[in-house]
């Protein structure tokens, strides 16, 4: 099957996006709002969900765009949405959101009208929220469109505002010694980004988390880690796991299917270690 790929948009998209991306991170609310967020083990919260986009090798404009709903805190999938979508935005480094961000709206906007009494309490989300070059990513710009709690949950370190992937953050990496551990992702500007936290102790590969709407990053670290059976996230990866099998189903195929991340295989192996 020959690749097929988005055309780069002209510059002028870009400022758009720019001026958008600017508009909406005036409504991002980087705190709790909820009763349950304040409780020390989340009493009050049911139901967790979590959001993914996969693809076809060599194919980046058809996807399917998942959305699970889990109970809390069982950890049971207790809503799935799957779709396939044809995407129609190129990849473009810091805009990732307009490329899928609306698939997803609309699979929550499914949920409400199909089965509101299972609505998420709160959106986990496969990448980043503030740890972003605008301080908008992904999680903030589906929290907002949504008016749900989200938390951006990224698996690589998005290098911005002077952090970077070098020896002294291996070394910090490699003092996480339990699951649980984190430390801050502190910028050149002073600000805390997000937290990186080792969430299963069969992997040293830690998770990148950050606020994305309406949590603040103390909430945020303690759901994804009360959330995690494996390194993943279960909502993440429940999501993960439906859309490539769903993908597979629809063709007939055992095609390679690979996950949203852009530049970096998701290795089968991943959602287990």
């Amino acid at each position: 099957m020959s690749g097929r790929a988005a055309e780069p948009p002209p510059d002028a998209t870009l400022r758009r996006w720019e001026r958008e991306q600017a508009q909406l991170k005036a409504s991002v609310v980087e705190e709790d709002t909820e009763e349950w967020q304040k409780d020390s083990s989340f009493a009050g919260l049911e139901r967790v969900g979590g959001v993914d986009l996969s693809y076809i090798k060599g194919d980046d404009t058809s996807a399917c765009a998942s959305l699970v709903v889990l109970s809390y805190p069982a950890l049971e999938v207790l809503y799935e949405d799957c779709q396939m979508v044809a995407v129609s935005a190129p990849y473009v480094a810091g805009f990732l959101a307009f490329r899928e961000v609306p698939f997803l709206v609309e699979a929550v906007q499914r949920l409400q009208e199909e089965e509101p009494k299972l609505k998420p309490q709160v959106l986990l989300v496969d990448g980043n929220g503030l740890l972003h070059p605008r301080g908008f990513g992904v999680a903030c710009h589906l929290g907002v469109l949504t008016d749900l709690p989200c938390i951006g949950v990224a698996k690589n370190l998005l290098q911005v505002d002077g952090l970077v992937r070098n020896e002294l953050h291996r070394e910090q990496i490699r003092s996480l010694q339990r699951e649980g551990d984190t430390f801050p992702l502190t910028g050149t500007s002073g600000r805390i980004l997000g937290m990186v936290l080792r969430s299963y102790n069969n992997s040293s590969k830690p998770l990148y988390v950050s606020v994305g709407h309406r949590v603040c990053l103390e909430t945020a670290v303690r759901l994804v880690k009360s959330c995690c059976r494996y390194r993943i996230p279960e909502p993440i990866r429940q999501a993960d796991i439906r859309s490539r099998e769903y993908i597979r189903k629809q063709l007939c195929s055992p095609l390679e299917v690979i996950s949203s991340e852009p530049e970096s295989r998701k290795e089968e192996a991943e959602l287990d270690d």
